[in-house]
């Protein structure tokens, strides 16, 4: 059974319809990049996966369970499935590690010093942890993004959505964001990931999936997608942006 399962998933802003019966699954363990254009609906996908924004037809199924299901308990939900904004959403009054505890204890009701060591453990694997004091300002944008990952990773997540986790930093950052994401691939995380970054989604991802207009256009392995696409808006946006 897919963790995430995505059915006929519609969306639309007032007369703007931003995503077109979009079906898809994600097994356990499997590692998707999401590519295309800007303003694609890849975002939105996310964000409707998360709940963030409300499908306007469709269903989205959890472990096959349906999402929309009113009963559903949002905060549990979305501990289950984390998610990776790219500009942090850090609370800028807390610590680093503050910050990966605060929803350990509000949301899973764990406690203080569970939470505490739970945080620790996971900033650093972030190769965080001589920051735990630090506040947001205090730290670059690779630094916060990997304190962001660690706050997803602390609470025990099956599924983490990333939204161009990298497409906020500076050029020199980008890599220390993506050789964590790497090695949460490798240690078996479920990932969805929207990204800009052809090499991660070339050399990390077990499926990538192109959209445009809405719509999922080609959904294949890596090699097919990057070296033989069968869909000619998928050649043509590639050869753009390695042109470009």
């Amino acid at each position: 059974m897919p963790v995430i399962e995505l059915k006929h998933l519609e969306k639309s802003f007032g007369n703007n319809q931003v995503l077109t019966d979009i079906s898809l699954s994600v097994d356990k363990g499997e590692v998707i990049s999401v590519i295309g254009a800007s303003g694609s609906g890849k975002s939105t996908m996310l964000r409707c996966i998360n709940l963030l924004e409300t499908p306007t037809g469709g269903n989205i199924y959890f472990n096959g369970t349906d999402i929309m299901d009113k009963g559903l308990k949002l905060s549990e939900y979305r501990a289950k499935v984390g998610m990776v904004f790219q500009q942090f959403n850090l609370f800028e009054n807390l610590t680093a590690l503050q910050n990966c505890v605060v929803g350990q204890v509000k949301v899973l009701g764990r406690k203080k010093s569970e939470a505490e060591e739970i945080a620790r453990e996971y900033l650093s694997k972030v190769g965080m942890l001589q920051f735990i004091n630090a506040k947001p300002k205090q730290l670059s944008g690779g630094q916060k993004q990997r304190v962001a990952i660690a706050r997803t990773l602390s609470m025990n997540p099956e599924v983490i959505l990333f939204d161009e986790p990298t497409s906020a930093l500076d050029p020199e950052m980008v890599g220390e964001v993506l050789n964590v994401m790497k090695a949460l691939a490798e240690s078996g995380y479920t990932m969805i990931v929207v990204t800009h970054e052809m090499s991660f989604a070339k050399d990390v991802s077990n499926r990538v999936i192109f959209m445009d207009k809405g719509v999922v256009v080609e959904d294949d392995v890596p090699s097919v997608i990057f070296h033989n696409p069968k869909m000619p808006r998928t050649k043509e946006f590639l050869s753009r942006y390695f042109a470009g």
